[in-house]
């Protein structure tokens, strides 16, 4: 059987070609409803490499190896199936020139199902259907990262991450390596020779404060979950812990360098203005009152040794990112799906999410703009009420959203983090973003939730 997917990118040969070859590229195009973990590899598309990694079907995981058996630079390059679910697989990606200096990406598939012709017969539609919605987003992905990248033309950077393991650090790290830069990502264990990796330790106050001399980026994610299970005292304890003295770590010592980072861009939350109705809230708006709005104030204030030194240092004050690897999304898609979502308490309450491509996007373009610094909203132009997020994730499963929890309910399973969270109201504009030139990618929710999802807007 043959597949292929085909879309014109806005960007040469070489620039897609080499954008598929650079570290990173299977992990950025690997959809985030897929459970997918690469456990190994080596060589590269171009050396001949190979890559194993182990895939979700339902509840068992189950192994897949693949070759790169040929290439031929800036023309194609193939991979086939060594062991795997499929009785063969060979995949070709294409990349054909145009005359206005951009080209055209195929990706064709030969595969074989096991047991044929039973295999086509039970599961020749579905394999199909599945494999539509994966290139679909794979190609997506693929056209918005070459346009930004292109769009900020930015010299090959140093990057240094922490929290790269996370749901928006495993975003982040691909998306500059594929864009031709070095990440390095900081590690609470002992680093392993040639991954990238420093050494630090936030509770004990250790890190190789030396290997970040020199760096372009240092973007700081690591902290403890705050949107997880009921606040007891020692959730908060390692709140404060992960995300204050981490930052503080960070700050001190990016100020004792001889050499520090251009830019120090640190991850805050939209929870800084804590509950506050319907008001419209930009980067002037005043901290909110409650844990988590005071949280995000002392997280902020303990880069103040970075800041004193002259570093350009910005306070992302993220929104909720939609995506089903994990966050408020993944909780929703599962009854959304059985047809029992709804939304929370009396629906009214905004939520200011995000994509996660422009939470990269907004990254890069605070690396690529001198002149931001101090906190930047990096949320979507409009936020959505509970209720239309309710409808928003029930509608791309084409299914209704009539089951509500009230909010007694709430407070009763989750307590304190139902009112500081889940019922919380807060209707943030990325004016800064805005202010400086920046463009999402995914401005709409329904766009951006049928990115995510892979399903039709």
């Amino acid at each position: 059987m043959i597949f292929e997917y085909q879309s014109n990118l806005d960007a040469p040969v070489s620039e897609a070609f080499q954008w598929h070859c650079r570290k990173g590229a299977f992990e950025r195009l690997n959809p985030p409803w897929e459970r997918v973990r690469v456990v190994g590899g080596n060589g590269t598309v171009e050396g001949g490499g190979t890559v194993c990694f182990k895939i979700k079907t339902g509840p068992a995981w189950s192994d897949w190896k693949a070759n790169h058996v040929a290439c031929i630079k800036n023309e194609f390059f193939a991979d086939v199936q060594v062991e795997g679910p499929f009785a063969s697989w060979r995949h070709e990606h294409r990349f054909i020139p145009d005359e206005a200096g951009r080209c055209v990406l195929t990706d064709h598939i030969e595969y074989g199902l096991p047991l044929e012709p039973l295999g086509r017969w039970v599961a020749g539609g579905m394999v199909r259907r599945k494999m539509t919605r994966m290139f679909g987003y794979r190609h997506r992905v693929t056209k918005n990262d070459l346009a930004l990248h292109a769009r900020y033309g930015m010299a090959p950077q140093s990057i240094v991450i922490s929290g790269a393991s996370g749901v928006l650090g495993s975003v982040l790290a691909p998306f500059f390596t594929t864009g031709g830069h070095r990440v390095s990502k900081l590690v609470r264990r002992e680093p392993r020779p040639g991954f990238d990796e420093i050494f630090w330790d936030p509770v004990s106050g250790r890190m190789d404060g030396k290997a970040l001399e020199g760096v372009d980026a240092l973007i700081h994610l690591a902290g403890e979950n705050i949107g997880e299970g009921r606040f007891t005292e020692e959730k908060k304890r390692r709140a404060v812990e992960s995300r204050v003295k981490g930052t503080g770590l960070l700050a001190k010592t990016l100020a004792g360098l001889k050499n520090p980072p251009k830019v120090f861009i640190c991850a805050s939350a939209v929870g800084f203005y804590g509950n506050r109705g319907d008001d419209f809230l930009d980067e002037d708006s005043g901290a909110g009152k409650g844990y988590v709005a005071d949280l995000c104030r002392k997280w902020e204030e303990a880069a103040a040794p970075a800041v004193s030194a002259g570093i350009r240092t910005v306070f992302m004050r993220i929104g909720v990112v939609l995506t089903p690897a994990g966050g408020a999304l993944k909780k929703l898609m599962v009854p959304s799906m059985l047809g029992l979502g709804g939304h929370m308490g009396n629906g009214r309450q905004y939520i200011s999410w995000i994509s996660p491509d422009d939470v990269a996007g907004a990254v890069l373009h605070a690396m690529a703009t001198p002149g931001l610094r101090g906190p930047v909203n990096l949320v979507a132009p409009k936020a959505a009420t509970s209720h239309e997020l309710a409808v928003a994730v029930a509608g791309a499963f084409k299914k209704p959203a009539l089951f509500n929890a009230p909010e007694f309910a709430l407070r009763a399973v989750f307590g304190e983090l139902a009112d500081e969270v889940i019922l919380a109201s807060a209707r943030v504009v990325p004016a800064r973003l805005a202010s400086s030139g920046f463009r999402h990618s995914y401005p709409d929710l329904n766009q951006a939730l049928a990115h995510v999802l892979g399903v039709e807007a």
